[in-house]
């Protein structure tokens, strides 16, 4: 297994909390508008559907920051050996109630333990803007040293400068989290520091939900 600890953000607890409160909210959210869908939005499903294929055959697919499991079960649909982890356990309930079939674990992407190049591929879909800028650089290690060689990353993250603090979400429900934002090209530099090379990047401009995005793709080719 790794033997690359990775340090825990201060406020893991606080966020941990925050999307517990949402998780109800938000997934009534996916069912009910189709936000947070990917088969809603031509663009970004088409960036996972060129992710499973790059990774199919290479081995288990971790997505992690699964929330309540709407890609895990795509993926799982598409037949890839996937499973997802969440750090908010009541995300975790619903993902198993939505998807009985899918395998889902509690953990933070900070506490994951991953033996060097065991996996074919790796998600961090919208799900790793919330860790400090001087931690997410130690996950996308973590993560590049978990993928074969061939194996993909593909991860999606919120375009801006600086930090946005969160103090409600989701139909006025009191949270407090982080938002860190960055420029497109810093976080291409973040990810092939990581070890990984870039196979494609799609920048999304704001929306009527949400504000500008980037989509990365990265392979592992050593």
């Amino acid at each position: 297994m790794s033997t690359h600890p990775i340090d825990r953000p201060a406020d893991l607890d606080v966020v941990r909390d925050s999307y517990d409160r949402v998780a109800d909210n938000y997934v009534d959210m996916v069912l009910t508008t189709g936000i947070g869908d990917i088969r809603t939005v031509p663009w970004l499903k088409a960036s996972i559907d060129a992710f499973a294929d790059s990774v199919s055959g290479l081995g288990p697919v971790l997505d992690v920051g699964c929330g309540p499991g709407t890609v895990t079960a795509y993926l799982a649909e598409r037949g890839l050996d996937v499973s997802g982890v969440d750090l908010s356990p009541r995300m975790i309930e619903n993902a198993r109630r939505l998807y009985p079939a899918c395998r889902f674990d509690v953990a933070s992407a900070t506490d994951l333990r991953l033996a060097e190049e065991s996996l074919g591929g790796v998600l961090g879909w919208w799900s790793l803007f919330n860790l400090p800028r001087d931690v997410l650089p130690q996950v996308l290690a973590h993560f590049a040293r978990a993928l074969k060689p061939g194996g993909h990353f593909i991860t999606a993250t919120h375009v801006g400068d600086g930090d946005r603090v969160r103090t409600e979400a989701y139909g006025g429900v009191p949270v407090r989290w982080t938002t860190h934002r960055w420029r497109p090209e810093e976080f291409v530099a973040l990810i092939e520091a990581a070890g990984l090379d870039t196979v494609a990047e799609l920048r999304l401009p704001a929306d009527e939900s949400t504000g500008p995005g980037v989509v990365v793709m990265a392979r592992r080719n050593r």
